[in-house]
């Protein structure tokens, strides 16, 4: 790699400035936002959901400072990149706050918290989850397929697919879903669509990430918890040929799983 001159290190800085001015405005934005916010405030989760796009939009700010350094220096910031890495974690936590981390859990188990956020209308919610995801591929394709944070990228997308999922509302959506008239009927079915996605391609990286680098048993048990979570939308969406599937998929992953452990294959 060609040496970096001290000139060419100083425009990068004064080019990154604007950035961090707005990244430190927007944590301290934050900051002063938690202290006024109190358990019992009836808009308590809406603001929550206003300080997981406020990450998100501090993790662009990061991949900004990314860019600007392969343009000017030639050189990826893997410090910007971590960074916006872990802001992607602070925004998914505050989505963990409003609907739980529950990735296999019944749908009415998860009402409670769908009825404190119902004034939040399934547009809102599907532009969080779009915007989030979106953050997220752009700092793992930043990264790179060599990174060493490669395999941690299984849990933060896997705890995204848990979110995404429990944000909506199945009671509302599995209705809407069906009815073309329905207001909300276009966002519905590609909302379902996306999660169907996500816990399809979580479940996978689980199994990826338990059969090629840990070989952690909770790993695998939470690959089989993705596919069971699936498993529940095709029964909710009376796709009984899709849910059988998967439902044997689960059955061969256990196995493996029990077999595994039985020769003491696993950690």
């Amino acid at each position: 790699m060609a040496k970096i001159s001290e000139e060419t290190r100083l425009h990068f800085q004064e080019a990154i400035q604007p950035y961090k001015n707005k990244i430190q405005q927007t944590l301290e934005k934050e900051k002063t936002m938690l202290n006024a916010m109190h358990s019992g405030d009836s808009d308590l989760n809406f603001k929550k959901l206003m300080l997981c796009e406020d990450m998100i939009y501090v993790s662009s700010l990061y991949v900004a400072q990314n860019s600007l350094s392969v343009k000017l220096m030639e050189v990826k910031n893997n410090d910007a990149l971590n960074e916006a890495r872990k802001i992607l974690y602070k925004a998914i936590i505050y989505l963990e706050d409003i609907v739980t981390n529950f990735i296999d859990v019944s749908y009415a188990d998860l009402q409670k918290n769908q009825d404190t956020i119902t004034n939040i209308n399934i547009e809102k919610r599907y532009l969080i989850i779009r915007k989030l995801g979106l953050s997220i591929r752009i700092v793992k394709d930043s990264f790179g397929d060599n990174s060493k944070w490669k395999w941690s990228f299984v849990e933060l997308e896997g705890r995204f697919s848990t979110v995404a999922k429990n944000l909506i509302d199945m009671k509302e959506a599995s209705k809407d879903y069906f009815d073309p008239r329905a207001e909300n009927y276009e966002t519905t079915v590609l909302y379902i669509r996306l999660i169907i996605k996500l816990l399809n391609s979580s479940a996978t990286g689980y199994r990826d990430r338990y059969e090629l680098s840990t070989r952690r048993i909770d790993d695998m048990r939470d690959a089989i918890k993705y596919l069971l979570a699936l498993r529940r939308i095709y029964v909710l969406l009376g796709n009984s040929e899709q849910a059988e599937e998967v439902k044997k998929k689960a059955i061969v992953w256990k196995d493996k799983m029990d077999a595994d452990q039985k020769k003491g294959l696993s950690n």
